[in-house]
């Protein structure tokens, strides 16, 4: 396990500015578009100009290098991985999984309050050790080499948390990806995984023979995910099937990754139309950026690929999670939650959540009611 410090060259930076200036825009799009059909021009160029001349990468290092950065080789795979040791005699370990088109920088704004809570009004013995990795292929982690997908990353994260850092419990949180990532560590490593947090639902309950058929509660939302995804998936198809074509043009063009990512922050968000209602320029372009300077728009995709390879989407046939779960169903986000009858069927459900807003990527959206909730869930199980 080594130090890690974050530090992109001048020459970099200067290389992004001027590829900025040199972006070649779309002649038009169509008349009254908003979002519509992608990302809208001219928010787009207001961001890139920001991009450009006003955003400061400087100010995203000191931010990330204000907390214990590390990287560790494990499988083969060098893991870049956060560590903010907790206040408090005991406090739990906590490990945080992003997803696509996040990072670990999803989660930078609640790493201190959930650490040390006496910093903000709260206790000292509500605090967490945060662990917060970055997904193989993700920001400064390392290359897998080829697809990998969750279940294999979950097995991942034991070896990190329990082999490397020596917590011998923890508790699981993520969305996205991440979510999917946390009900493997709760499916297959139950006996460190004491609590698995998530603020999105992924897992099928068994469908073998013998199963009950969907209720009407769950055939609605079937039906209407089965629309949603129809209209709002497209990019799943391309990354799973031919995600280095997309990559030259996100690799060589700023602009282009940066509509590529910012699209789908302003259509996953709680943001009714309005992206800066929940993500600033600021933040947006740091996880914007993180992409660009580490180059890895390409592997980052590679989890999508794994999808038709692996069967990582269901619990298998006569298995349930016993591990308790805890559900934070923030209501704005696209993907939308399933019944709760739905998850019971697949994990033991001990805590449920729904909030009163927030979408897809809730603790940058609604960090307190993200806090406040897995320190509920802490409470039940640990």
């Amino acid at each position: 396990m080594k130090p890690f410090e974050v530090h992109i060259s001048d020459e970099e930076v200067a290389d992004l500015k001027a590829r900025l200036k040199a972006t070649r825009w779309p002649r038009e799009e169509p008349r009254d578009a908003g979002w519509d059909y992608g990302a809208n021009m001219a928010y787009l160029k207001e961001l890139c100009a920001y991009w450009q001349d006003g955003f400061d990468w400087r100010a995203v290092e000191d931010e990330i290098n204000g907390f214990d950065n590390f990287t560790v080789g494990i499988d083969g795979i060098d893991i870049h991985f956060i560590a903010e040791q907790g206040s408090g005699e005991s406090p739990v370990p906590l490990l945080l999984t992003h997803g696509w088109p996040g990072s670990f920088l999803e989660f930078i704004e609640v790493i201190e309050p959930l650490a040390h809570p006496e910093r903000f009004g709260g206790k000292a013995e509500d605090g967490f050790t945060v662990i917060v990795p970055s997904l193989p292929g993700y920001g400064f982690s390392g290359s897998p080499g080829k697809p990998i997908d969750c279940r294999d990353v979950a097995g991942l994260w034991r070896k990190l948390m329990v082999d490397v850092l020596g917590h011998e419990r923890f508790i699981a949180q993520g969305g996205d990806w991440g979510c999917l990532v946390t009900s493997w560590i709760a499916a297959d490593h139950g006996d460190v995984c004491i609590g698995a947090h998530h603020n999105m639902w992924i897992m099928r309950p068994p469908q073998g023979e013998g199963t009950p058929p969907p209720d009407a509660e769950e055939q609605a939302w079937l039906d209407g995910r089965a629309k949603g995804m129809a209209r709002e998936t497209a990019y799943q198809m391309i990354q799973a099937t031919k995600p280095q074509t997309l990559a030259y043009g996100l690799t060589d063009s700023p602009a282009g990754l940066a509509g590529w990512i910012a699209e789908k922050f302003h259509r996953w968000g709680d943001t009714r139309g309005q992206i800066e209602s929940r993500f600033s320029k600021d933040r947006l372009l740091a996880n914007i950026a993180l992409y660009w300077f580490t180059g890895t728009i390409n592997t980052s995709t590679w989890m999508y690929c794994a999808i038709p390879l692996g069967e990582s989407f269901s619990v298998p046939d006569g298995k349930r999670i016993e591990t308790p779960v805890g559900i934070a169903h923030f209501p704005g986000d696209t993907f939308a939650m399933p019944p709760r009858q739905w998850v019971e069927r697949a994990a033991n459900v001990v805590h449920w959540t729904t909030m009163p807003a927030g979408g897809h990527f809730a603790a940058m959206e609604e960090p307190d009611l993200f806090i406040e909730d897995v320190r509920a869930f802490r409470r039940l199980i640990a």
